[in-house]
């Protein structure tokens, strides 16, 4: 109790009813500890009527949404109450506790939560559903009305909605979809990926600027000196990546803050395959 009051930052309570009643109805429960027991997965001397007990208790205790949605916080933080700043558990303990969350922690529906929804969450009888999203948030909603399986409808609904419009799922970062992001403003994203166009152009890594275009990225975005990646492309003698720069649209003639354009970058350099190219798909000085 006392650690769930530091998870939640409040007292929560104690159901004996909930309590009584889920000793009255645990034949799954006894019968899967003897099991347990008989292939030697507890300690030497373990009293199985002890453990059940205490997992019966745990499963009573009482919290209120709100307080539900502190503790989510509390693991999506890493294990650190985000309104004390007090730390409950190791980053370990909750490495493991989100690992165990995303792969059984909405009954025989986690495969299918994992896949659509693609975040650590853990559903009870009551209709609460708690979601983690790892470093960034984390909520608790309840609706009483159950599925199949046990869990919320309008809670899963819920999240199946959420990853739709924001890049919360694990693997969001594969798909080169436009979902929103809150954790970043539009004006940094798009100036942390010009950055890492041009170091991709410098570096001559043609599969990272392929990348950054099914990102959605446009080709010929400049630095806050007007340097583009065909200014980087043509210095550095990258006719590949000029290619593709210029089928994907980006402007030949573009001038940086100098005046200089990417013919003028090749022609100090003497890159003269670089100049011809250029020349041919309209570049002037």
């Amino acid at each position: 109790m006392s650690v769930w009051n530091d998870l939640s930052n409040s007292s929560v309570k104690f159901d004996n009813a909930v309590y009584l009643s889920e000793r009255a109805t645990a034949d799954r429960n006894f019968a899967l500890a003897y099991f347990m027991r008989e292939h030697s997965v507890f300690p030497a001397n373990t009293d199985i009527h002890d453990i059940l007990e205490f997992y019966f208790q745990c499963c009573s205790i009482e919290v209120t949404t709100r307080q539900m949605s502190v503790v989510a916080a509390t693991l999506a933080s890493g294990g650190v109450n985000p309104y004390t700043g007090k730390r409950v558990f190791k980053q370990s303990t909750v490495k493991h506790c989100l690992s165990l969350m995303y792969s059984c922690g909405m009954y025989d529906f986690s495969g299918e939560f994992a896949f659509i929804v693609g975040l650590p969450a853990k559903s009870g009888v009551s209709g609460v559903l708690m979601v983690v999203v790892p470093n960034v948030m984390g909520f608790a909603v309840w609706s009483p009305r159950l599925d199949s399986m046990g869990n919320s409808v309008r809670g899963v609904d819920f999240c199946k909605r959420l990853v739709q419009h924001f890049n919360f799922h694990n693997y969001d970062s594969m798909d080169g979809s436009n979902k929103k992001d809150p954790r970043r403003s539009a004006q940094y994203d798009q100036t942390d990926q010009i950055g890492r166009l041009l170091w991709a152009t410098q570096h001559g890594d043609l599969t990272d600027i392929q990348y950054l275009f099914a990102q959605g990225l446009q080709m010929g975005l400049a630095d806050y000196d007007g340097r583009t990646a065909m200014h980087i492309a043509a210095c550095e003698g990258y006719l590949h990546i000029l290619h593709f720069l210029i089928q994907k649209g980006a402007d030949v003639n573009a001038r940086d803050r100098w005046g200089r354009t990417a013919l003028s970058e090749a022609t100090d350099k003497e890159f003269n395959n670089i100049i011809q190219f250029l020349k041919e798909h309209g570049a002037t000085n």
